[in-house]
C-alpha cells in the first residue's frame, strides 16, 4: 500500500445514497465544520465510493466492512451516511480524539490523497460524500462477536427504557438526527465506547445519552451491549 493510500486510510477509519435530509450540525452535539455540511448536500458516487473503501479501507475494516473480531476495528457496513460524515467531521474539528487520523484529517491532506485515485480531483467534501454513501449500501453481518448471553432479558428492558428513542426498536439509529447504527456491531467495540462516553472520555458522546446512562452498573453495561449486538437492523 502507498503511503497516499495508506494516509487516506488512516483519515477514514480509526473508528449512504442521500436519500435522507439531514438537519444542520448544531450546538456541543454538532459541528459548523464546512466540509462536512457541504457533504452532507451532495449526492454519493457509489462507483467512486467503492473505489475508494476498496484502495484504503477494506485492509482494516474488512472487503464487506464487518470490521476485525476484536473489536479494533468497528463493523460499517450499513452505516448511516451522515453519521461517517459528522464522525470525520468530528475527529478533524477536535471533538472526538483520535491521535493517529489528526496528522491527515483535513480538507487539503485528503484532497490531495485521493487525487492518484481518479482521472480528475474531485473536493474534500465530494470524497466524504461517496465513501459514506458506499458504506450505507454494505449489508451488515450478524456474525459480530456478542456477550455471554446470560442476561439477555435485563438488556431488553435496559434498552427498552434507556435506549429506543434515540436508536430505535432495533438498534437502526436515526440517519437525520446522527444517531448512529449500532444493531450487530461488536460487542467489545460497543463495550470500549460506552465506557469512553460513561467515564466523559468521548468528547462528541451525545449530552442526552451521557445523562441516561449515568447510573449503568457494570452489569447493566454487559446486558444491555450483548443485547444490542445481536440485534438486526
Amino acid at each position: 500500500m502507498s503511503f497516499k493510500k495508506l494516509s487516506i486510510f488512516i483519515l477514514f477509519f480509526s473508528f449512504s445514497a442521500f436519500s435522507d435530509s439531514p438537519k444542520d450540525f448544531k450546538g456541543a452535539w454538532g459541528t459548523k465544520e464546512k466540509e462536512a455540511l457541504d457533504a452532507l448536500k451532495l449526492k454519493g458516487n457509489l462507483k467512486r465510493g467503492f473505489t475508494i473503501y476498496d484502495e484504503i479501507c477494506a485492509n482494516c475494516h474488512q472487503p464487506e466492512g464487518w470490521g476485525d473480531p476484536a473489536g479494533n476495528f468497528p463493523q460499517l457496513a450499513g452505516q448511516h451516511s451522515t453519521v461517517v460524515i459528522k464522525q470525520i467531521a468530528d475527529i478533524r474539528a477536535g471533538n472526538r480524539d483520535n491521535p493517529t487520523m489528526y496528522p491527515f484529517a483535513n480538507p487539503t491532506a485528503l484532497k490531495e490523497q485521493t487525487d492518484d485515485l481518479f482521472d480528475e480531483p474531485i473536493s474534500g467534501a465530494q470524497t466524504l460524500a461517496d465513501v459514506a454513501a458506499y458504506i450505507q449500501t454494505l449489508k451488515m453481518s450478524m456474525k459480530t462477536k456478542k456477550g455471554d448471553g446470560k442476561d439477555l432479558k435485563h438488556g431488553a428492558k435496559l434498552y427498552k427504557n434507556n435506549c429506543v428513542k434515540c436508536h430505535g426498536d432495533h438498534g437502526e439509529g436515526m440517519a437525520d438526527k446522527y444517531y448512529p447504527v449500532i444493531a450487530s456491531q461488536n460487542y467489545d467495540y460497543l463495550m470500549r465506547q460506552f465506557k469512553w462516553i460513561k467515564a466523559g472520555k468521548r468528547r462528541n458522546a451525545n449530552p442526552d445519552m451521557i445523562k441516561q446512562i449515568k447510573g449503568f452498573s457494570e452489569k447493566d453495561m454487559k446486558a444491555v451491549l450483548d443485547y444490542v449486538s445481536r440485534q438486526k437492523k
